[in-house]
């Protein structure tokens, strides 16, 4: 049974007990990985591995030992419940391994879980699962998430109340990450959620929604951005002492000013340089990217980023000087810019 596009998405969370076999292929590991832990879990349960009702073969070892895949489908667990065998990076080469185990397959054998890159039309491995009356091959692309299958991750997660302008961001999310990643977002978000009655808002996407600089030094990149330079001293001090190095502040700063740069340089203006980010940003975070990179200008911007760079370059030296001493002094430099 070949499956693609919206079916193959309600496959994976749901497979079919009663077919024999699954293939899984497609050009992202990324996204094979995340279907193939999705359908793994929905055919024998999160503890299956723990009960030993789950065996992992690589493709190079079945070439070495054929015979264990058949072995793998016949064997009779100790512990009661669904088994299967997962073969992971299997090649055309293993047509006829596979061919037989499904073949060979009788109701209450392990089901047989197979990924692969990405397999042409006339791959003999993705004909044959295409083909087989007791087998189905889904075939992941690298196209977004549908809206459709965005609801139905929200959905598992118990996240059913949402907001419209948090379900777009939700959207927005499902566009740019990767799965895995969009994956765990969805599910930090249930879990955020829970004892919760409220609808979810934009405030607990942005929550729970990857950052893309530092946590340890957002304090400090507010103050900088702002051009709050009397401050600068004391927030330094509490990084360092929460352990933070200068070399880390100093990559912080410059990823941050690298960032209103790309907006505020944007041809069509900051407003749709903020839009082009990715991963996309929320809430007061947004709000106050757009006013800094409108505050700066490029002008700044550049002549700041030019001063971290040396910087950077300079604590990666053979320098003998002291790391804190030259950041803090650039930091008010770089400061001192929004000021002229």
């Amino acid at each position: 049974m070949k499956l693609s596009g919206r079916d193959s998405a309600a496959y994976l969370r749901k497979p079919d007990p009663a077919r024999a076999g699954l293939l899984i292929s497609g050009e992202d590991p990324m996204r094979v990985a995340a279907g193939r832990q999705e359908a793994l879990a929905a055919l024998v349960g999160p503890a299956a591995e723990a009960e030993m009702r789950l065996n992992r073969l690589s493709g190079a070892a079945l070439r070495a030992d054929p015979a264990a895949l058949l072995d793998g489908v016949k064997a009779i667990g100790f512990f009661p419940g669904p088994r299967a065998v997962f073969v992971e990076e299997a090649t055309d080469g293993l047509a006829e391994v596979f061919g037989a185990a499904l073949e060979a397959w009788r109701p209450g054998d392990a089901a047989i879980v197979v990924t692969a890159g990405a397999l042409g039309a006339k791959s003999a491995l993705r004909k044959l699962f295409e083909a087989s009356p007791v087998a189905a091959s889904v075939v992941l692309y690298d196209d977004p998430p549908s809206a459709e299958e965005i609801g139905a991750r929200l959905a598992v997660a118990g996240l059913v109340r949402i907001a419209g302008e948090a379900r777009a961001a939700i959207g927005e999310l499902g566009r740019t990450l990767d799965p895995g990643d969009f994956r765990q977002m969805v599910e930090k978000l249930g879990l955020y959620k829970i004892g919760d009655g409220g609808e979810v808002t934009l405030a607990d996407v942005e929550a729970c929604a990857p950052l893309s600089n530092e946590a340890e030094t957002d304090d400090l990149i507010r103050v900088l951005a702002e051009g709050r330079a009397d401050e600068i001293a004391g927030v330094l001090r509490r990084l360092y002492a929460q352990g933070v190095g200068p070399v880390a502040v100093c990559i912080g700063a410059l990823r941050h000013f690298r960032v209103l740069h790309q907006i505020a340089s944007t041809q069509g203006g900051p407003a749709e340089g903020l839009g082009r980010l990715r991963p996309p940003v929320f809430g007061p975070r947004r709000d106050a990217l757009l006013r800094q990179a409108q505050v700066w200008g490029v002008d700044a911007l550049e002549k700041a980023i030019m001063q971290l760079v040396e910087t950077d370059l300079k604590l990666r030296s053979a320098s003998l000087a002291p790391g804190q001493a030259i950041v803090e002094r650039t930091l008010l430099r770089v400061a001192m810019n929004l000021r002229r």
